[in-house]
């Protein structure tokens, strides 16, 4: 169960994209650490089941934001990770965005 201070990172993806699968993989392996260094919960979203998300993202993706929900919904991206980065170095690269 999450807490209300926890964050949540969006990340933008699609079936079949290797880059995308890798940052998820680092980023899952990230909240499996134990202790985990960074809380926070991980919202997938496939650009192929939104029109509007296809447009904005088909030729950028993998995309990350950190998103709030309270009390309005704002997104800020995150710099895409380079895909040989370590989960060392996507750790890095979320904690200096927060």
């Amino acid at each position: 169960m999450s807490s209300p201070d926890v964050r949540r990172l969006v990340l933008y993806s699609k079936p079949g994209c290797h880059l995308c699968e890798g940052l998820q993989e680092k980023l899952e392996a990230i909240q499996q650490s134990d202790p985990c260094p960074l809380e926070f919960t991980l919202e997938i979203r496939d650009i192929t089941t939104q029109p509007e998300w296809f447009e904005a993202y088909q030729y950028e993706i993998p995309v990350l934001y950190w998103a709030s929900s309270a009390p309005e919904s704002t997104m800020s991206p995150i710099p895409r990770p380079s895909p040989r980065a370590s989960v060392a170095n996507v750790l890095k690269l979320l904690q200096a965005s927060c």
